[in-house]
């Protein structure tokens, strides 16, 4: 621009007469392009030289790159950064000279002010050492001081004494501190300490005692006063002077019995007790020098009055009518009562107060507890008894006596070797005479005598007493219910001639095992927490063995007498008195032991998942396998009857399908390649038994289905296989 070139200008160098250039003065100096103060950066400087200097740019014109002019400022600059630099340098060494010289002064100030520290030092000692002996002295003399006027203070007291104990022997109170009632504190001191002399002073003893008397209902009439009022400071003094007193207990009653009156206004006594109990924990430390003793005397009081009166109401009037009614409200007041006893804990009561609130409660409790678990077990016998004399009254049943002792047993060995139904074959009509129902509700039952019990019964006493409510739960679920269940439904099962099998007890297998789970999961869960620690935990396991072990063998009898093979399955299906005239493709106990198994098979899957399916049904195939393959080996087959048995097997490999394991699977497909040799020709038979799915077999189970043929006697046949 004109006036960027106008400024420019100025800083040209001017020439002298002879034409030779005249020495440059700087276009700016040193101190404009880099203050002392900042830090001196070469690049920045040189930056703002060249930008700041005529002829430093680079473009055309009159602005155009002069090197020479550019040289000139440099040399220039480079003469004012030394001048400058020296100028710096100096100031440098007067400063350090400067520094050194205060160092010298501050270094001989700091020694002057040690000297006099130790100068002060030790005038501190010595005086700490005079303030020692001063004071040495003024306690020896405060000690003399003491010891002079104590004796001082004694006789002016005692004198005092003497003046107050004539007035009583005169009969004639004169002094103002017992005709001025304001001054009730001081004369209870004075008659307080009079009544202790006069013990051995017969003729004004009794003057004294009554005063002592009169003070005493004054002061705890002040008390009562001062607490109707709301006044605790005041409380609190009229206390501490009756804390000396003999009637100080009278005033602790008072106390108590004044935090009362009013406190029960709800219908829960308990909840009550616990907030007066919580408002009195807050107060009597202010009033009383002992608040750990009044406020135990309170919950005492509590207890063994308005508690046990309570109690007593709600027990007495249900003890001998209502069993039930007694027990759960004795359930319910014991249990409330050890709740208000654990809110209790948390007060200061003195040392032990676990044991003091155990015996309070021991004390509401201990004439209804001494007799609890007979009149526990003797309502649950008697609840049991007609829960199931109920259901057997609905089902207008009457219960066959099932007999005990050496016959019952007699016979469950004879049953157990023979199998053979004993007594006659009853008709239960389909009805299993179990009841998730009644079990529910003796569970129920027992349940909650369970949890009475662990509340109610003492620790020693805990075993013994949970083991006679389980004995009572066996008797009447166990063997009344059960066991009798499972009595008739074996005595329900028809006899092996009879044509009409049937799987009613199997209905009676699913829901006692159904019920059974639920008797041992109440023993996992109720029982075994109350005895796990003591000896009658292996009585009860025994015990509990004992049942299953019985359970399952009439069980097992039961199972094994279904003899749906047996009673449906002909001997004339195998061996057809007209081999040309056959009309049906499998037999009538084949198609009904088929439903049978697909049938369970169902229940199995839908009852259990996972590894659980596979498990329970490898084992029921195998089990299914074995008794086909035994009951096969029973008949004699014909040509036709062979083909009937191939079909029978075939329809039991599709129905051993449903179970989807490998193994039944290969079981029966080899089941039905023996069952080939019954309707091979004799000529073929060698060739049939060297085939893939028989050649491992050992050779007599080949030789047992090949003799099951009619005509295995033949002498063909007989020297075919050998």
């Amino acid at each position: 621009s004109p006036e960027a070139h106008a400024s420019r200008a100025t800083f040209c160098p001017t020439t002298d007469r002879s034409g030779s250039a005249e020495k440059l003065t700087p276009s700016v100096t040193a101190g404009e392009l880099w203050k002392t103060e900042e830090p001196f950066v070469a690049d920045e400087y040189i930056e703002r030289l060249v930008w700041r200097t005529p002829g430093g740019g680079s473009r055309g014109g009159p602005e155009a790159f002069d090197p020479k002019r550019l040289l000139e400022e440099f040399v220039n600059h480079i003469q004012e950064l030394q001048i400058m630099d020296e100028r710096i340098q100096r100031k440098v060494e007067k400063l350090e000279q400067q520094c050194q010289k205060e160092a010298k002064e501050f270094a001989k100030k700091v020694q002057e002010l040690q000297k006099s520290n130790q100068v002060a030092f030790q005038h501190f000692q010595e005086l700490d050492e005079h303030i020692s002996y001063v004071a040495t002295k003024v306690c020896h003399l405060g000690d003399q001081l003491e010891g002079v006027n104590t004796p001082r203070q004694r006789a002016v007291e005692a004198q005092k004494l003497m003046k107050y104990f004539n007035e009583f022997l005169d009969g004639e109170l004169k002094s103002d501190v017992f005709t001025n009632s304001e001054k009730i504190k001081e004369a209870a001191d004075i008659i307080q300490k009079l009544h202790l002399i006069a013990q051995e002073f017969s003729e004004v003893k009794s003057k004294i005692a009554s005063k002592y008397h009169d003070l005493e209902c004054q002061l705890i009439q002040e008390f009562t006063s001062a607490q109707r009022r709301g006044e605790i400071t005041r409380m609190r003094e009229v206390a501490a002077v009756l804390l000396h007193f003999k009637g100080y207990s009278h005033c602790v009653d008072v106390y108590i019995k004044q935090c009362q009156e009013g406190a029960y206004l709800r219908n829960d006594i308990f909840e009550d007790a616990a907030i007066l109990c919580q408002r009195v924990n807050k107060q009597v430390g202010d009033i009383f020098s002992n608040p750990e003793t009044v406020l135990a005397k309170l919950i005492q009081n509590v207890f063994e009055i308005k508690l046990q009166s309570f109690v007593k109401d709600q027990l007495e009037e249900c003890r001998k009518s209502d069993a039930e009614q007694y027990l759960k409200s004795l359930y319910d007041l014991y249990t409330r009562t050890t709740n208000l006893s654990s809110k209790l804990m948390e007060f200061n009561l003195g040392t032990d107060k676990q044991t003091f609130l155990s015996k309070l409660i021991k004390s509401i409790f201990i004439s209804y507890l001494e007799n609890y678990i007979e009149v526990e077990t003797g309502y649950l016998k008697s609840r049991s008894a007609m829960i199931l004399q109920r259901y057997y009254d609905s089902k207008n049943h009457q219960k066959r006596s099932i007999g005990t002792g050496g016959i019952q047993d007699l016979k469950e060995r004879i049953r157990q070797r023979t199998n053979l139904p004993l007594g006659p074959s009853i008709d239960t009509h389909g009805e299993t005479f179990l009841s998730q129902e009644v079990v529910v509700n003796l569970l129920q039952e027992t349940k909650q005598a369970f949890e009475r019990c662990h509340r109610l019964s003492d620790p020693s006493d805990l075993p013994r007493n949970a083991f006679r409510i389980f004995t009572i739960l066996v008797e009447f679920l166990c063997i009344e219910h059960i066991d009798y269940a499972l009595e008739t439904g074996l005595a329900g099962i028809p006899s092996s001639d009879s044509r009409n099998a049937n799987l009613y007890f199997l209905d009676v297998v699913h829901q006692a095992n159904t019920v059974f789970h639920l008797f041992d999961k109440q023993f996992n869960d109720h029982l075994m927490p109350l005895i796990s620690s003591s000896p009658k935990l292996s009585e009860c396991l025994q015990k509990k063995k004992e049942i299953i072990e019985q359970m399952e063998m009439k069980l097992d009898t039961g199972i094994d007498r279904q003899h749906i093979l047996a009673a449906e399955q002909k001997k004339t299906d195998f061996k057809p008195e007209d081999e040309n005239n056959v009309l049906i493709q499998y037999t009538n106990a084949c198609v009904k032991v088929c439903a049978y198994v697909r049938k369970q098979v169902e229940k199995i899957k839908n009852s259990m998942d996972g590894k659980n399916v596979d498990t329970v049904l490898m084992e029921l195939g195998v089990r299914f396998h074995r008794l086909i393959y035994e009951h096969l080996q029973q008949y004699s087959y014909s040509c036709m009857g062979g083909m009937l048995a191939i079909c029978d097997v075939a329809e039991y490999r599709k129905c051993a399908k449903d179970f989807k394991i490998p193994l039944v699977l290969q079981l029966f497909d080899t089941l039905h390649a023996l069952c080939n040799l019954l309707v091979v020709n004799p000529d073929n038979l060698k060739q049939v038994c060297s085939g893939e799915q028989l050649a491992n077999l050992d050779k007599n189970i080949l030789h047992s289905f090949v003799q099951l043929r009619a005509d295995y006697r033949s002498a063909r046949l007989a020297r075919h296989f050998s």
